[in-house]
């Protein structure tokens, strides 16, 4: 029966327990904090949104295992058309996509589901630039190739999310850099990022100065003042996910006896690392909680070192990082170290594309990993094939007598 099961869940097995220890704490937490929905649109069972998280983790769970056993040299072309795909998707969003305060990031699919595409087009992204700084090593190190096969995307991708979400734009920017630090693109090309990436921070603040009354850009001004001021009126989000998290202490009030789920907007979802804190406290809540995203994180360390190909690399790599660095992202907003982001905790908060493409993202890693285990299956069974051949040639006495060294020690009974 194990041994079945082992065949199933094929790959590192501290991440499927890692993945399985995020859905425990999605299920309780949402089950609370979806009280407030319950409480703001009457007659709704609160159970309803653990019934639904619960089967969209059970979907996120099963697209991981399915794509766990996929070889993952096969992600490489696909990519290619999963990226320009992503950009004609991001682009019919923001023409026709559903408009939520001032923000068209879904799109409407039948049967009333929404869809939303920057969770796609990050793991498209980051797919595309593992295979452009795999296949096109040596041609990326020219710096018209460079920006071509590498930055441009970059730019373009991040560029179309950011129209609609500013915090998402940033945060696949910053682990695309990442990454392609982490690919050998020369000195040079590393230097015209960086002096690219200054100018466009410029403009982008320049930009929400000047334009303080249109669109997004009024949302993202308010927020960075809020953040800077925390005694203005608007800033509700931050005060009660401070005292959210400052009455949680060591163990919190136990499950289901928040006070500021009622208060918080979205606390189900944005502000669910605030929930958890009050409810579960720092030692059941945020130290296990933190520890499983920096296990993830060191698992996937250990793949990379071991993964015998540059695209399972930088594929490994990337992945890990910007689940964790969504992660923390979350957190930090709940902490009110960063302004406010909307960014979903991995496999946690609630919500549909974000768990089905985490698991997706999860599930790319163990592929790699499933690689890498039975690569070092074969070492061994080579390596004791090897053994026990020697150890046969050993025993047996004829090879014994064969291979023996002639005896060069003087006859006793000739001396005699």
């Amino acid at each position: 029966m194990e041994q079945k099961r082992q065949k199933i869940f094929e790959g590192d097995k501290g991440i499927w327990r890692i993945m399985l220890l995020l859905c425990f704490y999605s299920i309780i937490s949402v089950y609370s904090a979806s009280s407030q929905l319950a409480y703001d649109a009457s007659g709704i069972n609160a159970s309803k949104y653990l019934f639904r998280q619960i089967i969209i983790l059970a979907i996120g769970t099963s697209v991981a295992l399915m794509i766990s056993k996929v070889p993952y040299k096969y992600f490489s072309k696909p990519s290619v058309f999963l990226w320009y795909l992503s950009i004609f998707l991001l682009i019919v969003t923001l023409i026709w996509g559903l408009n939520i305060n001032d923000a068209r990031r879904w799109l409407l699919l039948p049967g009333g589901i929404t869809f939303q595409t920057s969770d796609f087009a990050k793991i498209a992204l980051l797919m595309f630039l593992s295979r452009n700084l795999t296949l096109k090593e040596e041609e990326n190190k020219n710096t018209l190739k460079y920006l071509k096969n590498i930055f441009f995307p970059i730019l373009i991708t991040c560029g179309l999310i950011t129209v609609a979400n500013l915090s998402t734009g940033v945060l696949l920017f910053g682990v695309s850099m990442i990454l392609v630090f982490l690919g050998k693109v020369g000195f040079k090309n590393l230097a015209i990022t960086f002096l690219i990436t200054i100018g466009l921070v410029l403009l982008l603040f320049a930009a929400i100065k000047t334009f303080k009354d249109v669109g997004r850009i009024e949302t993202w001004n308010n927020r960075i003042e809020t953040f800077r001021d925390p005694n203005k009126p608007e800033n509700i989000q931050q005060t009660h996910s401070k005292i959210a998290v400052a009455t949680g202490k060591l163990f919190g009030k136990g499950p289901g006896k928040s006070i500021q789920r009622n208060i918080l907007p979205n606390p189900y979802s944005d502000y669910i690392f605030a929930i958890i804190t009050e409810e579960l406290g720092l030692v059941i809540g945020v130290i296990p909680i933190m520890m499983l995203y920096l296990f993830l994180f060191l698992r996937a360390r250990r793949i990379i070192k071991k993964a015998g190909r540059k695209f399972g690399i930088y594929i490994t790599a990337s992945m890990s990082i910007l689940i964790v660095t969504q992660a923390l992202s979350n957190m930090a907003v709940a902490t009110n170290v960063f302004p406010v982001t909307g960014q979903p905790l991995p496999f946690i908060s609630y919500g549909g594309t974000s768990i089905f493409f985490t698991g997706v993202a999860f599930g790319i890693i163990l592929s790699v990993s499933r690689e890498v285990e039975q690569k070092e299956l074969e070492e061994k069974m080579q390596a004791e094939a090897l053994s026990a051949e020697d150890k046969n040639k050993t025993e047996n006495p004829i090879e014994v007598i064969n291979n023996a060294e002639p005896n060069t020690e003087p006859d006793a009974e000739k001396e005699s």
